[in-house]
């Protein structure tokens, strides 16, 4: 099945030993946050006892700090196949979000249309419902419940003369499914809108190039792709100095650190750079033509994107054969290349809740609830029922562990909720 060596793979990472009520921890939570490879732990641990300390000070912390967010655009830059001039760091992707939508609302008038969608997480939303105090009309794009896609004639219909910009989501962070991106932001910029793409669940899973991509801008989290919690920014050049960032009068003028508010997480930071070089190694290993990091990174990312879809491949039509089980989103084999390893489900006799409260005693690690896709769960009816259970496998994951989950769920689908205890 693999391309990759997993039992190498599952070396770097510690937390994977981990048991619960004597059971080993499947860590089948990806979508919520990674875990981390030990060199990034021990990256950030080093940082904390050698270089603490904040920019701009005469002396050599201060100066190391420096080193390490240099660094860190470098690293990032490389991942995302961008200019480390474009790369903005922050909180999470929520907050970068609404800081860069804000700027652009000081460029909108009233009438002005944008355009979101019904599939993404909240966060490559309401920052945008947020600019209707401007008198900004925001459009959204309705989906195919069936398989969890989006209404492409739908999506050509609400972009107009008048849309000043398109929100979409790389991958769905709920159902897994993948957007046809590229041909989304070739629609946006016909109209002269700006493409503004939510790439945090896209990242673990496949390679992303900005440059090929076309998009105006482009947001994911380290804590998604095995790194600790900080957010990214990359936006093109050109809208970053031209566009008017919300900051404090003694911060820098030249981009991007004027888009980056506060003290940044330097800790943080330093983790990312390791992550980076993770899955640089892990390229490495799987093609002896990588020659850059830029090579490395894409060369792993290929694999890793490869090896899921595997994955999925058993993964899903075994799900299927479960009693009781409902399963959201693309389902036919055929059509994975539009799906990652995320799985959204419920099973008759539990609640979302209570699955994956009874998953957890026996070490299987999933979440439940709407995932911040709350336009997703309000259309497919199951918001007020407590929205899915989401399984979402990344490379570190086994088929044995996803042997294991469904060997578990077939237990629990024919026994009541009260036997399961």
């Amino acid at each position: 099945m693999t391309t990759l060596d997993v039992a190498w793979i599952r070396s770097q990472f510690p937390a994977l030993a981990q048991e619960v009520n004597g059971h080993p921890v499947a860590f089948l939570d990806g979508p919520g946050g990674t875990q981390l490879p030990k060199t990034v732990i021990r990256a950030m641990t080093n940082y904390l006892i050698t270089s603490n300390a904040n920019l701009h000070g005469a002396f050599a912390t201060s100066r190391q700090t420096e080193e390490v967010v240099a660094k860190a655009r470098e690293a990032i830059a490389d991942f995302l196949g961008c200019d480390r001039d474009e790369v903005v760091f922050g909180a999470n992707m929520t907050t970068l979000t609404f800081a860069i939508s804000r700027s652009i609302g000081r460029e909108l008038q009233a009438g002005d249309e944008i355009v979101v969608t019904s599939l993404d997480h909240d966060a490559n939303v309401a920052p945008w419902l947020a600019l209707a105090e401007r008198g900004v009309q925001v459009r959204t794009v309705e989906l195919h419940r069936n398989d969890c896609t989006l209404d492409l004639t739908h999506l050509e219909q609400q972009i107009t003369e008048r849309t000043k910009l398109v929100a979409i989501g790389y991958a769905s962070n709920a159902v897994g499914t993948i957007n046809d991106v590229a041909n989304v932001v070739r629609l946006a910029h016909a109209v002269g809108a700006l493409a503004f793409v939510d790439a945090v669940h896209y990242a673990p899973h496949s390679p992303i190039n900005v440059r090929s991509l076309d998009c105006d801008f482009l947001t994911c989290s380290a804590y998604k792709f095995f790194g600790p919690h900080v957010g990214i920014l990359y936006g093109k050049r050109h809208h970053l100095t031209q566009l008017h960032p919300y900051k404090l009068r003694p911060a820098p003028e030249e981009i991007p650190c004027r888009w980056e508010t506060g003290t940044q997480n330097h800790e943080g930071l330093a983790g990312l750079i390791a992550a980076i070089d993770y899955l640089a190694e892990l390229g490495r290993r799987v093609s002896a033509n990588a020659i850059t990091r830029r090579d490395a990174l894409t060369a792993a990312m290929a694999a890793i994107q490869t090896d899921e879809r595997a994955l999925s491949e058993y993964l899903i039509p075994a799900l299927q054969q479960i009693p009781g089980i409902s399963i959201f989103g693309i389902t036919n084999p055929s059509r994975f290349a539009w799906r990652t390893p995320t799985v959204a489900m419920r099973l008759d006799g539990y609640t979302p809740y209570e699955l994956a409260d009874v998953l957890g005693d026996r070490g299987i690690y999933t979440w439940n609830g709407n995932f911040y896709a709350i336009n997703l769960t309000q259309r497919l009816g199951v918001e007020a029922s407590g929205g899915f259970l989401r399984i979402g496998f990344v490379h570190y994951n086994t088929l044995e562990e996803a042997h294991r989950l469904v060997q578990t769920l077939h237990q629990l689908a024919v026994r009541p909720l009260a036997s399961t205890r």
